[in-house]
């Protein structure tokens, strides 16, 4: 796998952003990611298939609201909470909020084991 790319968030604009976060499946990765704690792919557990679920999350990275390590061969994923919190204040917080509370978000979980 090549190395996965970040944009600068300056670069970034907010329709880039509404976008990604319009899906419901991406919305449910971002609100399962909101508590700050680095995620490993495989633990990931999403309503859609594994080659969906990594369109899913390329999206987030291309619209800068996530970060991709690699290690070896597996890849871990974190919300980049503090720097969209800088470029774009109180946005992350809606959305979250709103979500939590109107509904039409996937049920995105943690796979035990």
């Amino acid at each position: 796998m090549a190395a996965a790319t970040h944009p600068d968030l300056e670069a970034v604009d907010l329709p880039t952003v509404l976008h990604a976060l319009a899906d419901p499946v991406r919305l449910g990765l971002v609100r399962l990611l909101s508590d700050g704690e680095e995620r490993a792919w495989g633990q990931l557990d999403a309503p859609v298939a594994k080659s969906t679920l990594s369109y899913h999350l390329k999206v987030l990275r291309s619209a800068g609201i996530t970060r991709t390590r690699e290690e070896g061969t597996r890849c871990f994923v974190r919300l980049r909470g503090s720097e969209l919190e800088r470029r774009f204040p109180g946005l992350l917080e809606s959305v979250i909020d709103l979500a939590s509370s109107d509904g039409g978000v996937a049920k995105v979980g943690l796979r035990s084991g």
